[in-house]
């Protein structure tokens, strides 16, 4: 009952930053699950499983507060599943370790360039350009290491420019359907999972939901753009640093 209530509580702390600021639950889960010593695919798909739920609590949360861009959400949603399908599909064939240092770079960059943003003025706009790409990689990247469709989808948008509450509205939303097809993939693949971390993740996860949806709408784009970039760059030099010695 104690580890239940210890990912209980990971699972709401974990949501409640994703949903105010459109990534970390899966990185947050999974990192933990790692330190365990329990395998990437096995942390993966515990990850995406537990997501399937949340996720589907952040979403309706951002379209009942206004958070969510239609044009931007079909735009990601088809790349974004196939790439979560592709990436589930190797994770279960390839060590997923050795692509993780690239990753924790880019994102590096991305965080601090996002930090950058924050202290300039820059009027909002909607960029539908090359996101059928950006989908697709945020997507398969995540299945691959766990976590990193935020990340990756959200600080790529908000660098380009996007609205930062419409941006983190619409890619939590596209989640759900990210985390569903990387669920159903690694089903496939045979790998097993373990139903009370599952069960622990989701249920904090879904209470924590709402109240991260209400956060995104009312904190100020300044600060959400700081605290976003913060966040990559912390967790992304955490990865690279792990990548070469943990």
């Amino acid at each position: 009952m104690e580890l239940f209530l210890e990912f209980l509580i990971i699972g709401f702390l974990a949501q409640l930053v994703d949903g105010a600021l459109g990534m970390a639950y899966g990185l947050t889960s999974t990192t933990l699950l790692l330190s365990t010593g329990l395998s990437p695919a096995y942390a993966s798909f515990t990850t995406h499983a537990a997501e399937c739920i949340t996720s589907g609590f952040s979403g309706l949360s951002h379209h009942q507060f206004g958070n969510v861009d239609g044009k931007l959400f079909r735009r990601l949603l088809l790349p974004g599943i196939l790439g979560a399908i592709v990436g589930s599909f190797l994770l279960t064939m390839i060590d997923s370790h050795k692509i993780k240092p690239f990753v924790a770079l880019y994102l590096l960059i991305m965080g601090a360039i996002i930090v950058i943003k924050a202290f300039r003025e820059f009027p909002p706009r909607s960029v539908t350009t090359h996101l059928i790409p950006l989908g697709f990689t945020g997507a398969f990247m995540d299945s691959v290491g766990g976590g990193g469709w935020g990340p990756i989808v959200t600080s790529t948008l908000l660098v380009r420019g996007n609205d930062a509450r419409m941006t983190i509205g619409s890619v939590n939303a596209c989640e759900f359907f990210i985390a569903v097809a990387s669920s159903l993939t690694f089903l496939a693949g045979g790998v097993d999972i373990g139903w009370q971390v599952v069960a622990a993740l989701a249920i904090g996860g879904a209470i924590a939901a709402p109240i991260g949806a209400w956060l995104c709408k009312h904190i100020p784009t300044k600060w959400l753009m700081m605290i976003v970039g913060t966040l990559i760059v912390g967790l992304s030099c955490r990865t690279f640093w792990l990548s070469f010695n943990g």
